[in-house]
């Protein structure tokens, strides 16, 4: 699994990401910060699901065309909240067990 986060995203990266979210109707906006995961897809709902119950931010995922099946993420909200979510992403998804429930 790889993470980014992007502080201060620029309009053309948030118009970029709106285009390939789905539902593409997340709204641009001066975001403070953009936080991105990629991996499976299993991995990818876990997170989400980890990522809105740890900050307030809002996530989607992203449109591509990966051979290997992974998918993307984009975590929008303020720098502190988004960081906050990356964190529990890593901290969760590193310590979760095969067939663990959350």
């Amino acid at each position: 699994m790889e993470y980014r986060i992007i502080k201060s995203p620029s309009l053309g990266t948030l118009e970029i990401l709106s285009r390939r979210s789905s539902p593409s109707n997340i709204p641009v906006k001066e975001y403070d910060a953009v936080g991105l995961v990629q991996g499976r897809l299993i991995d990818m709902v876990i997170a989400a699901d980890i990522a809105e119950k740890a900050a307030e931010v809002v996530v989607t995922d992203i449109k591509g065309h990966c051979p290997q099946n992974f998918i993307m993420l984009a975590i929008f909200g303020d720098t502190a909240s988004v960081e906050t979510a990356i964190d529990r992403i890593k901290e969760k998804l590193n310590t979760l067990k095969k067939g663990e429930t959350l």
